[in-house]
């Protein structure tokens, strides 16, 4: 009986650190102090007022500023139809999207990068969440933590690094992300 919690242990320490060795350039990781306590959750602020794409401020603020864990409802992102008109019409000019950190303002991810946006759609959909390829990360405000969890330097939880058979994968919650520029 003892026997099975300790190999849980190990196992699970195992995945942390295959998931820790993981984070090589041009992934940059980042470790606990990151989200710390704060005056507001994680971060300094809490979330900005006017969220893009009609993301709920409350769902938000509990996603990014009071979890550590946690992720909006699968397919989220795909009941906003702000957000998938704003990706057809970019879409028809190829053009990419900035995703801006929903506290800060600053720029967190710019999709797509070498694929297409029926790529990015595609891979979004299997796994439910916005997801993002190491080339579309603004590394200057991202970081990877030993766990996997992924989160901006203002100390926003964004989602976590769920690998793939194609490399790592940022699995973003739509409500991290959805934040309006702020000039830095």
């Amino acid at each position: 009986m003892i026997l099975f919690p300790l190999l849980l242990c190990l196992v699970l320490l195992s995945l942390s650190r295959a998931i820790d060795s993981d984070c090589t350039a041009p992934c940059v990781p980042g470790d606990e102090d990151i989200m710390s306590k704060k005056e507001h959750g994680t971060s300094a602020v809490p979330v900005q007022d006017n969220l893009r794409w009609g993301c709920s401020k409350t769902l938000a603020d509990r996603i990014c500023n009071y979890n550590r864990h946690y992720a909006e409802d699968s397919g989220y992102w795909q009941h906003s139809s702000e957000f998938l008109a704003e990706i057809a019409e970019l879409k028809k000019n190829n053009e990419s999207m900035q995703f801006f950190d929903s506290n800060t303002g600053k720029l967190l991810f710019t999709a797509p990068k070498s694929r297409t946006w029926d790529d990015f759609r595609v891979e979004s959909k299997s796994h439910g969440w916005p997801s993002f390829r190491d080339e579309e990360v603004n590394w200057k405000n991202v970081r990877v933590l030993p766990d996997g969890e992924t989160v901006s330097l203002a100390g926003t939880h964004l989602g976590h690094n769920l690998p793939d058979k194609k490399g790592r994968r940022y699995c973003i919650n739509l409500v991290s992300v959805a934040g309006r520029q702020i000039e830095e």
